[in-house]
């Protein structure tokens, strides 16, 4: 690093130094989301327009907003951002990284620690909530659920505003004296501010020009300066779509403010913030965080394009490639491919009495984690199993693994083009087609209920396998191809347990995930197969490290940490055609849905820590694909026998058998009157125990064809016509039976 370049960058220490007596300028005095998405949907779109036709603007923004700041004449403050760096400004720089996987990344001159003088660094953890509430301060508050807590990027409010969820920080007066602050309790280098409006449905709200200080006491605060004069930066057009400014130069301190000076003119004071930071050396560990996470994996920490997912794919499976075999179940809305890697001793085959599980991911193409959380998972595995780790060799041994990380591709890329912090809270969440995938499923819960009620169970319909209905299947449905490529998928495997990977909360939900009750938006409706789906939920929430932790601070306005992480999808939100009521009605899988993080697209530094979070829960709920009963139904002559009915004395909710004749019955510890029956065959009933340890119990059956069903078979064989023997043979018969009777 040159002399010069070592002087700009110790430059604001030393301004810091010389102006530590000024005074201080800053003290002077599951139906609502979907509304959310669709008013940033369209905001966005008219907020790119405008853009696009927009000159480069000075940093004091010309709009016709309260601003009691004088304008500044035009040439005369330096352009905060131009169009030309404002589409650079979007795309999030990626660190390269060393893996095992990938090996070290080259670079012509090094690792530069400096790199230009608008250097940016990763978010401080306002989103993520890394900075916990007493960090946050504010100069005043309207209300307690508008408090300086509630003033982080991408939170959420509830579709009423009450007094304790609300949707930003809004200030309790609006005059320029107003301000937000952030503690980063250590000396950090800032290098950006990035702002939001106020979520909410009812209010428009949000700050369209701010100042930055900085402070090492808290008491004296200096203003970044454009020359002389304080630097005013741009706001927010709206209040759903971030806007990012970086500092012309990084500054250093422990405490930052934000003092907006214009906001919207039918609106008051009112932000949701992130701080970008990077903490200063620190060589006696003082400022050690307690529950920082540090993991020991080699894995390939980063967020990746949907080419850079299908590389990674390659090289794991090039690398195992007698466990790893890669496929696609078919094509997303603009051609790209839906890639699953299956991981097995046997890739390619189903084994007979070897259980089938799935994780799936990318739904919502913008809830990103749980994506890169399958490819760590992917990448972990093969590398473990190498290692000759013995848990995931069993693991890989007794278990077909399909991993699909990117089930909205179209999605993912708008969301990935944008970056990390700057996607909001919903670009790039349903499909190119405006669809969302993950319940875009057939109503399967009222064609069952109305079964029910019609009292046609089991005499003319089975409370399993319900049919999809005929206009599902036209044409002219509104289903995404990659719905339609799903179904197929699961028609075709025996699952026998599933994930789906999601973001913005943590908590794991299973079904239904439809309320019962018309009209009603949130109601326990419970499962024929309850008790299993809440184990199988606590078994991923319990062993996650936040999930259950009832000091943890709420990721939006449920403390889902009080039901120790885990809730019933429909007294959640109520939510018709999901993934996972369609699985458990239409196949034998039964499906739930792991909140993986608050963030749904946190900073690639923040992967590491996230796998950590996650990496036990996602191995332990695999491993509950080996929970309750399994075995082959057979005939007279050994052969197994598809499409035979499981049924469990107690439980209204049957599965069937494979194509080989086994079968996988979840179930928990206790003993259980099990039946087997198909078509043509006679019933037959057995107690099959299931134990507390792990692996499930064996339970087979033979069942022996009925009488009816060989008569009716004999009679088919010769068209339902009488048998007729010729005439000789019935005449030798005849003398027979006469012989015989002398």
């Amino acid at each position: 690093m040159t002399s010069q370049r070592l002087s700009l960058f110790f430059a604001p220490l030393v301004l810091l130094g010389l102006l530590v007596g000024l005074a201080d300028l800053g003290q002077a005095s599951t139906g609502e989301d979907e509304d959310y998405y669709m008013q940033e949907l369209l905001t966005r779109e008219q907020y790119n327009q405008v853009q696009s036709l927009e000159k480069p603007v000075a940093s004091i923004p010309e709009r016709q907003d309260h601003n009691p700041v004088k304008k500044v004449p035009k040439g005369k403050e330096k352009t905060e951002k131009t169009n030309a760096d404002a589409k650079a400004a979007n795309k999030k720089p990626e660190k390269p990284k060393k893996s095992a996987l990938k090996g070290p990344n080259s670079s012509s001159d090094g690792e530069k620690q400096y790199k230009s003088m608008k250097e940016e660094c990763p978010p401080m953890g306002l989103e993520t909530l890394k900075i916990d509430d007493f960090q946050l301060h504010a100069s005043t508050i309207r209300r307690y659920g508008l408090g300086a807590h509630r003033g982080r990027l991408n939170i959420q409010a509830g579709l009423y505003e009450d007094d304790l969820y609300d949707g930003a920080w809004c200030a309790g007066r609006d005059d320029p004296l107003q301000w937000f602050e952030v503690d980063a309790r250590r000396l950090t280098k800032f290098t950006g501010v990035i702002t939001q409006g106020r979520s909410s449905l009812w209010s428009s709200d949000w700050v369209t020009s701010y100042k930055v200080m900085v402070s090492n006491d808290s008491h004296t605060w200096i203003t970044l300066k454009n020359g002389s004069k304080d630097l005013i930066f741009s706001g927010n057009r709206e209040k759903e779509i971030p806007v990012r400014n970086i500092f012309p130069v990084p500054v250093v301190a422990r405490y930052i403010r934000v003092n907006p000076r214009s906001w919207y003119n039918s609106g008051s004071i009112c932000m949701r913030v992130e701080v970008l930071g990077c903490p200063m050396p620190d060589p006696n560990n003082y400022y050690h965080r307690r529950n920082e996470v540090i993991t020991t994996d080699d894995l390939d920490f980063r967020h990746h394009s949907y080419k850079e997912m299908r590389q990674l794919m390659k090289v794991v499976n090039e690398m195992c490639p007698n466990i790893t075999r890669i496929y696609n179940i078919g094509k997303s809305h603009n051609g790209l491919k839906l890639y699953a890697i299956e991981i097995s001793d046997n890739p390619g085959e189903h084994e007979v009495g070897e259980p089938e599980f799935r994780y799936t991911a990318g739904s919502h193409g913008n809830e990103v984690l749980g994506r890169e959380l399958l490819l760590l998972l992917m990448q972990f595995i093969c590398l473990e199993y190498l290692s000759g780790n013995q848990r995931i060799r069993h693991l890989v041994e007794e278990t077909r693994i399909h991993l699909l990380p990117s089930v909205n591709p179209d999605g993912y890329e708008k969301a990935f083009e944008v970056g990390s912090e700057l996607s909001g809270w919903s670009l790039g969440r349903w499909s190119n087609d405006g669809i969302d995938i993950h319940h875009n499923f057939p109503d399967l819960n009222s064609v069952l209920w109305e079964a029910e009620a019609k009292k046609w169970i089991p005499r003319k319909m089975f409370n399993h396998h319900v049919a999809i209905p005929e206009w599902y299947q036209s044409r002219n449905a509104s289903v995404a191809v990659e719905t339609r490529a799903l179904i197929v998928w699961m028609e075709k495997m025996p699952f026998v347990l599933g994930g789906n990977l999601q973001g913005g909360e943590l908590v794991v939900t299973f079904p239904y995930d439809k309320t019962r009750s018309l009209g009603v938006t949130r109601e326990q409706t419970p499962t024929p197969d309850d008790h299993v789906f809440r184990w199988l939920a606590f078994s991923y929430a319990s062993t996650h490290r936040l999930m259950t932790d009832a000091n943890r601070r709420v990721c939006h306005r449920e403390d889902f940490a009080k039901e120790d992480g885990t809730i019933n999808g429909a007294s959640w939100h109520t939510a018709p055609g999901s993934m996972n009521d369609f699985s458990y009605l239409h196949t034998n899988c039964f499906e739930l849905s792991m909140y993986v993080g608050c963030d749904k697209f946190p900073h690639e530094s923040e992967l590491p820590e996230e796998w950590e979070n996650n990496r036990e829960s996602l191995l332990v709920f695999m491993e509950q694909v080996h929970r309750g009963i399994k075995g082959v139904v057979r005939d007279m002559q050994g052969r197994g026998i598809p499409n035979a009915i499981i049924s469990v004395e107690g439980i209204s909710h049957d599965i069937r058998t494979a194509a080989d004749g086994d079968y996988w019955r979840l179930l928990n510890p206790g003993e259980y009157r099990v039946s087997a029956r198909a078509e043509g065959y006679s019933l037959t009933s057995k107690k099959c125990e299931v134990g507390y340890e792990m692996g499930a119990t064996r339970c087979d059956f033979t069942i022996s064809r009925t009488n009816l069903s060989r008569i009716k078979e004999i009679m088919e064989r010769f068209n339902k016509q009488p048998i007729r023997l010729p005439v000789r043979q019935l005449q030798a018969r005849r003398s027979r039976e006469r012989r015989l009777g002398t």
